[in-house]
């Protein structure tokens, strides 16, 4: 493809760290008149000149304007192409001041650079082929990881593991597609290079490995997202209060008054190195106030997009038809058998007696909970690590965490579905051929041997400047 768009011979120049007061910052500088445009604005101290400095190598010395000192710098130089982008690089630490970086950037500009667009370093480092696609989306996932379950995740993909599993899969496929495509060369002869029945034992290995592949995505989803869990049950059974306690500090409003939550609540709690998204939800009942029946219409929505649901009711209150009427309410409304359903009985504090039902929550793995004395919160947060049925060591697996590897890989899937039918059906090679092309170009979408404008700019923009 052609990258025309891309303006890979500019030198391009970012602040390569946050906004704000820091005691030092980093700029980066990268493209192929970073040398001349340096040599005009640094010199370092000591008899070394820039030229001099050997790739690598940090050295001190001065940023000037007109012989005027603006700053002393840490300088390290990277000579292409055995630097993060491929090209020559330079990386200024100055000090932290925000006027120091902003002098120091138009100083770049006016030598010579152009500001970076958002991604740019890291798309120069995938069309220098120091990266592939995947590779390249993994850094972006990698700084936005908040776990140490995502940031597992994003560092494997980005050390190339599975992009080689892709390209591999790939390369077998295209071994085939091509004997295919000599036999169309030959088809006067009714020759037959390709043995079918070879083609399909590697079909089934291929669509055995993708199904696992887009299996995994449900869990890499939620694992580079953060998995959420909803709070539900009806108004006053202390939902607000366990949120608090699960978190230790004051996240919402705690009342007596049924039906104080209104709307729902979320915050992030990590646990063990997987992330938690925690939806705190309006209380279930019928209710004629409007702006309350909104609240549950949209807890009934946050239910649905929840992973691991916490049902919380008053253990001293709370009769056993009833709880299980309100579960297969949520088993009818949800429709969805592989969301985690955890009973809480809340406020034993207050029960006077073990009630007759006590059997049956037990069977049914209720935890015994008093948020108002902070009892037993802990086996909460342990049955939330069971839920999830990987944990940070089974995240060294290839694990897909991204919506367009996601839809590649069924596309994937889906054309070799129909090379399937086409062998069954005894269809000729040039059929075959094209349902073949299709699954190497869904494929090569993913590691980007096939890509286009568009798409690297749908990729790239949402990195951050400076990376």
């Amino acid at each position: 493809m052609s990258h025309s768009t891309y303006h890979t011979e500019d030198t391009i120049c970012a602040p390569a760290t946050p906004a704000g007061t820091g005691a030092i910052a980093v700029i980066r500088v990268s493209g192929k008149n970073t040398w001349n445009i340096m040599e005009k604005i640094y010199k370092p101290y000591g008899e070394i000149q820039f030229g001099d400095i050997e790739s690598h190598k940090v050295v001190l010395g001065q940023i000037l304007e007109n012989d005027k000192p603006l700053d002393e710098v840490l300088v390290t130089k990277f000579v292409n192409p055995h630097s993060y982008t491929g090209e020559d690089v330079v990386e200024i630490s100055c000090h932290g001041s925000w006027y120091i970086q902003q002098e120091i950037l138009r100083l770049l500009v006016d030598s010579g650079c152009r500001m970076a667009s958002p991604g740019e370093f890291t798309l120069r480092a995938f069309l220098n082929g120091k990266m592939d696609l995947s590779q390249a989306e993994a850094v972006a996932d990698l700084i936005a990881s908040n776990s140490a379950t995502s940031h597992t995740i994003a560092f494997r993909q980005m050390r190339g593991h599975f992009s080689r599993r892709i390209q591999q899969l790939r390369a077998q496929l295209l071994d085939f597609a091509s004997l295919i495509e000599l036999e169309l060369d030959f088809s006067e002869e009714d020759v037959e290079f390709a043995n079918r029945e070879k083609l399909l034992e590697l079909l089934t290995i291929i669509k055995k490995e993708l199904r696992q592949l887009i299996k995994s995505f449900a869990l890499g989803n939620v694992l580079k997202n953060g998995i959420p869990v909803a709070i539900i049950g009806k108004p006053n059974v202390g939902k607000s209060t366990l949120l608090n306690c699960i978190f230790n500090e004051e996240k919402a409003i705690v009342s007596e008054i049924p039906g104080t939550t209104r709307d729902s609540i979320e915050d992030v709690l990590v646990v063990e190195g997987v992330s938690f998204r925690f939806i705190d939800t309006a209380g279930l009942r019928d209710s004629s106030d409007t702006i309350e029946n909104i609240g549950i219409e949209r807890t009934y929505e946050k239910i649905r997009q929840a992973a691991i649901i916490l049902y919380v009711f008053d253990a001293s209150t709370t009769t056993m038809e009833e709880i299980n009427e309100t579960i297969s309410e949520f088993r009818d409304t949800l429709e969805d058998k592989e969301k985690r359903l955890i009973l809480i009985a809340n406020k034993i504090d207050l029960m006077e007696e073990m009630p007759h039902h006590f059997p049956d929550l037990v069977e049914m793995e209720t935890i015994f909970v008093s948020a108002k004395r902070n009892e037993n919160i802990n086996f909460i947060l342990e049955s939330l690590l069971k839920s999830v049925s990987v944990g940070v060591e089974e995240a060294n697996q290839s694990i897909v965490a991204s919506s367009r590897h996601y839809q590649a890989l069924k596309d994937t899937l889906e054309a070799l579905q129909q090379v399937r039918y086409g062998i069954d059906d005894g269809l000729s090679g040039d059929l075959l051929s094209s349902d073949l092309r299709a699954a190497l170009h869904s494929l090569g979408t993913i590691t980007g041997e096939i890509t286009n404008d568009e798409l690297l700019g749908n990729i790239f923009g949402r990195f951050c400047i400076g990376k």
